[in-house]
């Protein structure tokens, strides 16, 4: 979707450390990007960085944008614009800054910022693993066609976004999504995110293996795993199952109310050989009743897109056909509930600069139809 929009955006990577500033015209970087310290400490110098970055790509661009649209760490009110709250990467910003508004006033164009877990889910949804998972089902001669998706980002904290029918999940409150806030199924009463981070990586590294070394870093533990850095293998491999079972703990949960396709990105995705069978393993336990009778805890099969012997079974046909009762007409009969679960393609930036870039002409779009 908007692959062929001649329509620019503007950008950022709001980071604590930099700003990234680009433009975007159909999906696909227009400008090359530019890079400078955030401030974010000093909140003066900080949007005057803003200015000086957004100035400076509107000069590289032949067309004037149409909106500026960026993810923004949280907590914030996305919906007006104000970002504010315990932000420990911008702590200028935690009285509460009217950040778009100072932006539109700036430029004169609607400005749209959102998390960048809603981000990363609404350019999986829209033109990533969404339209790829229905294009290979149509290929294998399935009429199965999937319309959500739960986007999990997997790096310093615990991120997702829900898109349900291309329209992104983000609550009365901007809360749509939230699963790092989620119980931690090994410690009930902590967030999830305690168990599903880098710092969970670093502390549980730390535990099984007995080493104090504060430099290694979740590439460093990956390398130990994989054997080509000296280390506790043995424990360095259980740390990211851990990982994976903490993180599916709360997946199951969401899924329960979503009901789509699971696509995972972020930095320690890196380690989704370790992670993902840990993931789809809870995804697959089950849950008992007084009874003794048990259910599995989400309510369709799970297969990991990334073996290959599971992706053929999820892609394969399984569509029956059932009588009408007292007649000889047949109608359809889908059987077999299903989802995948599988890593992004590409970078998880590139999939939220599609998604920042989609939910701006989106926005845009719907605005046009209610004044017509």
């Amino acid at each position: 979707m908007y692959e062929n929009d001649k329509r620019i955006v503007l950008t950022l990577d709001a980071g604590g450390t930099n700003f990234v500033f680009s433009a975007i015209r159909g999906n696909e970087q227009i400008v090359r990007p530019i890079r400078v310290p955030s401030a974010s400490d000093d909140l003066e110098r900080c949007l005057s960085t803003l200015v000086a970055g957004f100035d400076a790509v509107i000069k590289e661009v032949d067309t004037a944008p149409v909106a500026i649209s960026f993810a923004f760490p949280g907590p914030a009110d996305y919906k007006n614009g104000v970002i504010g709250g315990n932000l420990p990467n911008f702590p200028s910003f935690r009285q509460g800054v009217a950040l778009g508004p100072f932006l539109q006033h700036r430029y004169g164009i609607p400005v749209y910022i959102e998390n960048d877990g809603n981000l990363f889910a609404y350019g999986e949804a829209l033109s990533g693993a969404l339209p790829m998972v229905n294009a290979e089902l149509k290929a294998a001669g399935s009429n199965r066609t999937y319309h959500n998706l739960l986007g999990i980002t997997l790096g310093t904290g615990f991120g997702a976004g829900v898109v349900i029918g291309n329209r992104l999940l983000t609550g009365d409150n901007g809360c749509g999504g939230d699963v790092w806030l989620m119980r931690n199924k090994k410690y009930p009463s902590m967030i999830s995110e305690e168990s599903v981070s880098i710092r969970a990586v670093k502390r549980v590294y730390k535990e099984l293996s007995g080493t104090a070394d504060a430099n290694l870093t979740p590439k460093d533990i990956c390398d130990i795993a994989d054997g080509i850095q000296e280390g506790d293998r043995e424990a360095a491999i259980a740390t990211f199952q851990e990982l994976g079972e903490m993180a599916g703990s709360a997946i199951a949960s969401a899924l329960n109310i979503v009901d789509g396709l699971v696509v995972i990105g972020g930095g320690l995705s890196g380690a989704s050989r370790y992670i993902l069978p840990a993931l789809v393993g809870e995804l697959r336990s089950t849950l008992s009743m007084f009874s003794g009778e048990s259910f599995p805890c989400v309510q369709t099969e799970v297969y990991n897109w990334e073996d290959e012997s599971e992706r053929t079974k999820f892609l394969a046909s399984h569509e029956q056909e059932v009588f009408i009762p007292r007649t000889s007409v047949k109608v359809p009969y889908n059987s077999s509930k299903r989802i995948a679960v599988m890593c992004s393609k590409e970078d998880a930036s590139c999939s939220i600069m599609r998604g920042a870039y989609a939910y701006a002409l989106q926005r845009i779009d719907n605005q046009k139809n209610i004044i017509v």
